[in-house]
């Protein structure tokens, strides 16, 4: 997700931007003949030739998520003859995925992720291994997970996994290509802490929680998606073979509307210290678990349905305000909300729009959003607040079934 969040770009200039050093992988010992015919636009490529290609088959790459970005970076990774291809996505397909999300299928709708990536990567390419990682990626597991692969490519949706894979990756000093895509805006770049900056040296901090949505709360323009991941695969492959000038020490941004490309440097903070051990990211990112809401402030889709047809008859008074994005709130909405999204309100700009002297129920999709959103409420003050329990997934499944969902 690309954000409206500002990076910070340094001083760098091309006599002091970093160098990536020589080619990541050692080359395999030989290509078989149907690898020779498979790969032969590669082989006569003098940069990439048959050592480049070896180099590609002894290559064990990690994609952070099957979704937007890393459909066509698994696509891409395994054509151009990847040997190794490990998947971390604990998800499952959702009709909602195939506007973007292309090396899915509607027969996959329902499915693993990354058990339909896996038959989309074998279809397109069977001398490829792949490795999956059915696994929410956390610290407990990241370093872990990392240590058996040259490369990581993140496609993460989420500031918290981003700068989690960041500091795992530095921990065992290994790079990592970062792409990230929000509505028409892209960006890639490389992070290599022995050699280069770090996704803490263009984000230094993490924004305020809320203040960005995430795709699947603010959108984004599905072909996007394939220009992002593309440019992730030819950073990735110029690693893995040694050509070319990597992004080490660049951010390109993609401006979709525009249809241009533009790039901004950014260089270590001398002052930083080492990274030498993964934090707790969800608190880093200021996020607040839905959990801490408590379920005496919580009320069930049926409980609103009931304060809803109270409040029609004229036998109960309270604010039910959605705290989702308008493009959300256009697509299906409770009737009798009020919109005031999120990102208003944790700024502190709604806050006169909310009495303090009546009842008021935050609702959002699933109820992660609502649930920051009571915490923050609550804290300001706030005493008769709650929010929906599921958010509006529960209120469409258990009131209005004949509602869409997205």
């Amino acid at each position: 997700m690309a954000s409206k969040f500002t990076p910070s770009p340094g001083p760098a200039t091309p006599e002091t931007a970093p160098v990536a050093p020589g080619p990541l992988v050692e080359p395999a010992d030989g290509l078989s003949p149907d690898e020779v015919e498979r790969y032969s636009r590669h082989l006569i490529i003098p940069e990439i030739g048959s050592l480049g290609q070896r180099r590609l088959k002894n290559a064990k790459v990690l994609v952070i998520g099957a979704g937007g970005l890393g459909s066509p970076t698994l696509l891409y990774l395994a054509a151009a003859g990847v040997g190794t291809l490990g998947i971390v996505d604990d998800d499952t397909v959702d009709l909602s995925n195939l506007q973007r999300q292309v090396i899915h299928g509607v027969a996959d709708v329902g499915r693993p992720k990354i058990e339909s990536a896996r038959d989309a990567i074998a279809a397109l390419n069977p001398l490829v291994e792949v490795r999956l990682h059915n696994v929410r990626l956390d610290a407990s597991n990241a370093l872990e997970l990392f240590a058996g692969y040259d490369l990581i490519l993140d496609g993460a949706d989420n500031f918290a996994t981003r700068y989690l894979v960041n500091d795992a990756a530095a921990i065992l000093g290994k790079p990592y290509v970062w792409g990230s895509i929000f509505r028409f805006d892209g960006q890639v770049s490389v992070f290599w802490e022995q050699f280069g900056p770090t996704y803490r040296d263009l984000y230094p901090e993490a924004p305020p929680a809320g203040s960005v949505p995430s795709c699947g709360e603010g959108g984004v323009f599905g072909m996007l998606c394939a220009a992002v991941g593309s440019l992730m695969v030819t950073e990735a492959v110029k690693l893995i073979t040694g050509v070319g000038r990597s992004l080490l020490g660049r951010v390109a941004l993609f401006d979709a509307l525009g249809g241009t490309w533009r790039e901004i440097k950014v260089a270590r903070d001398p002052e930083a210290e080492r990274i030498t051990e993964l934090t707790d990211y969800e608190a880093f990112c200021g996020i607040t678990p839905a959990a801490e809401a408590g379920t005496e402030h919580t009320v069930t889709a049926t409980q609103l349905a009931t304060m809803l047809a109270s409040r029609t008859a004229g036998l109960k008074d309270f604010h039910l305000v959605d705290v989702r994005e308008t493009g959300e709130y256009d697509i299906v909405r409770i009737g009798g909300a009020v919109l005031i999204p999120q990102g208003r309100i944790l700024a502190g700009e709604a806050w006169h729009e909310l009495p303090q002297d009546m009842d008021i129920v935050f609702h959002c999709k699933a109820g992660t959003r609502s649930a920051a959103v009571l915490a923050a409420a609550r804290a300001a003050g706030y005493e008769r607040v709650s929010h929906l329990d599921g958010g509006i997934l529960a209120w469409v499944r258990d009131v209005e079934p004949d509602k869409p969902v997205y």
